[in-house]
């Protein structure tokens, strides 16, 4: 009979409880947004609603979005696109929907010292915004039906007092081998199930794609004045508003709401590089514990042992299932899952060499881990 050294069975028994937590916390994710109340978008009065947009070469995205979302049957609604010195036709875009009654163009100046270009945009938005509602959507965003905001928002109004409400999207676009990670990295990394149970703010984040809050709870915090330098803000904010008694809650919109994230590989890798070392951790050790902890977890151990094998292939089936992605896709889930190892190496690679830039401005090496609560 084959005996394995003790440290072998120990280092086992580690991954398996850790892919256990995880199929549990996707699970009950599931669960919880299958028992969401999902009331019919009726009603006699609907609160003001501001659509708050920052776009910076956003010219491609904007011709997609802007239709869906001006021919919206919401009753009082306004869209303030933030034009954050965009290079490319943006501007051209944006004015020949200038005389649609719903849209406000901002122009915006140079970017204060100390500020990220996105929260920004945010900012100055919300300093012009009338609405009693806040919708903080991106620029590669789709709205899939007429009603999709009133949809949105007759959610957002049966959830419990004191929630902000963010979104599962329908993700499509290019460079899905990466971003059709990112539905397992939103339910199988936070049990949504226990964000309103458990005080802590670590159990809370927002999808910055999209989210929604009420307007005079916002200004009296201002969480973007508070999260001015960071470039994993939605993280971020999600967490100060949680401490700030306020809970974040997940939508299922993929009926509504589609997101365009990149239009190949190469702009998806550019793209996620300027997050994944945050997401891991913003310092060196925490970074490089949590990087050998997932290349063992999801890309050498599965290689040696079958359940584990079997464990990565079943997590990615079931969100590329949630997503409607091609089985093809599916079948190259160990390629997904070692192309996000290399990225993260990328990403931090890139931040300690100060070389990351998006969209023509320098993205600085951060100087606190992101992920505090």
């Amino acid at each position: 009979m084959q005996t394995h050294p003790r440290p072998v069975i120990i280092l086992a028994v580690l991954l398996t409880t850790l892919h256990l937590l995880i199929w549990g916390t996707l699970l009950s994710s599931l669960r919880y947004l299958r028992r969401q109340p999902c009331p019919k978008p009726t009603a006699d009065v609907w609160p003001s609603l501001s659509v708050l947009i920052p776009a910076r070469n956003e010219a491609r995205n904007l011709q997609r979005l802007l239709p869906t979302l001006l021919r919206q049957d919401y009753p009082h609604f306004e869209v303030i696109v933030y034009d954050d010195g965009s290079e490319d036709a943006t501007p051209f875009v944006l004015q020949r929907y200038r005389a649609d009654p719903h849209l406000r163009v901002l122009r915006g100046k140079e970017l204060p010292p100390g500020w990220v270009g996105k929260v920004h945009a945010l900012y100055q938005a919300t300093r012009h915004a009338r609405g009693s509602l806040y919708l903080f959507l991106d620029a590669d965003a789709e709205l899939l039906r007429p009603d999709a905001l009133r949809h949105l928002v007759a959610r957002y109004r049966a959830l419990p007092p004191g929630s902000v409400a963010t979104a599962l999207p329908s993700l499509r676009g290019g460079g899905q081998l990466l971003v059709s990670l990112v539905p397992l990295l939103i339910l199988g990394g936070l049990p949504w199930s226990l964000v309103r149970r458990v005080p802590h703010p670590l159990l809370g984040a927002l999808n910055g794609q999209c989210w929604l809050m009420d307007a005079t709870r916002y200004h009296r915090l201002e969480p973007h004045r508070h999260h001015r330098a960071e470039v994993l803000e939605d993280v971020q904010i999600g967490r100060y508003l949680k401490r700030h008694g306020l809970i974040p809650e997940l939508l299922d919109l993929r009926r509504e709401l589609a997101v365009h994230m990149y239009p190949d590989l190469k702009a998806a890798w550019q793209g996620f590089r300027k997050n994944a070392y945050l997401l891991m951790g913003g310092r060196s050790l925490y970074f490089l514990l949590l990087w050998l902890g997932y290349g063992l977890t999801f890309v050498l151990a599965p290689l040696i042992w079958w359940p584990l094998l079997l464990s990565i292939y079943g997590l990615k089936l079931i969100t590329d299932r949630l997503q409607g992605y091609p089985l093809w896709l599916s079948l190259l889930a160990p390629l997904s899952y070692f192309l996000a190892w290399i990225l993260q190496g990328d990403s931090a690679w890139n931040y300690g060499r100060g070389r990351l830039h998006w969209k023509g401005r320098r993205i600085k090496q951060p100087t606190r881990p992101a992920p505090s609560p």
